[in-house]
């Protein structure tokens, strides 16, 4: 049993493009209550804006902290479409958005959990739980300058991060079967790159890149790139 994300960035040649975070969950499914899975419908495929969320939730997020609200914010330019198929074993949650420059982006993981803060499934009617905020203890800072792209995860708050490692112990048997895949786009062809387990596309300008999930949660640095463009 085993989840797998995906982050996958395409980079035009002025620094503007997309990045997106697909979660697929599938393996899940075969958890889900039988009675629970009778009430809904076979098959689901829905798109959420979080700046309609953001909007509609806007009296609940006013309680929360003024720092709470900056990082709620940071989604705006975000949508999630959630894909459920009980039929075909299929559960997946892409989040996405558009960039003009891939350093205006911050943790596309961290962005993924504070969309389930926000319940954009239950609608509006549905009241924000202060005690549901997720405190980060990491962060992923990008940069494409000239021929050279990289991404970067930090530490925040190191005594943070050992709680939320303490925290996993009990799930590890799940998390060491998930994975987290890197999967970039870029306008040209690759040169060099620091992953030597690396794989490239055939034209030479997709690169290809794949971590244990535990092993990422535990250390960010695993995910550490650079990669250096052919001019």
């Amino acid at each position: 049993m085993s989840c797998h994300f995906t982050e996958e960035i395409h980079l035009n040649e002025d620094g503007s493009g997309s990045i997106a975070l697909s979660f697929d969950g599938s393996q899940l499914l075969s958890l889900s209550d039988s009675a629970a899975v009778a009430e809904q419908p076979t098959r689901m495929d829905s798109v959420v804006w979080f700046a309609d969320v953001l909007d509609e939730k806007r009296d609940s997020i006013r309680k929360l902290s003024a720092e709470e609200q900056k990082r709620l914010e940071k989604l705006r330019p975000y949508q999630m479409r959630m894909i459920t198929d009980h039929d075909a074993g299929e559960m997946k949650f892409i989040l996405s958005r558009e960039f003009s420059d891939i350093a205006e982006v911050g943790d596309a993981f961290n962005a993924f959990q504070d969309a389930g803060t926000l319940d954009p499934v239950k609608g509006e009617n549905a009241p924000m739980d202060p005690e549901s905020e997720i405190y980060q203890s990491t962060e992923v800072v990008y940069s494409f300058q000239g021929n050279t792209f990289s991404r970067r995860g930090i530490i925040v708050d190191s005594a943070l991060h050992q709680q939320r490692i303490d925290s996993l112990k009990g799930g590890e048997s799940f998390l060491e079967e998930s994975t987290y895949k890197l999967q970039i786009h870029f306008p040209r062809k690759v040169r060099s790159a620091n992953f030597e387990g690396a794989t490239l596309s055939l034209d030479g300008k997709t690169l290809f890149y794949e971590v244990g999930f535990l092993e990422y949660l535990k250390n960010p640095e695993a995910l550490n790139l650079e990669v250096v463009l052919e001019e």
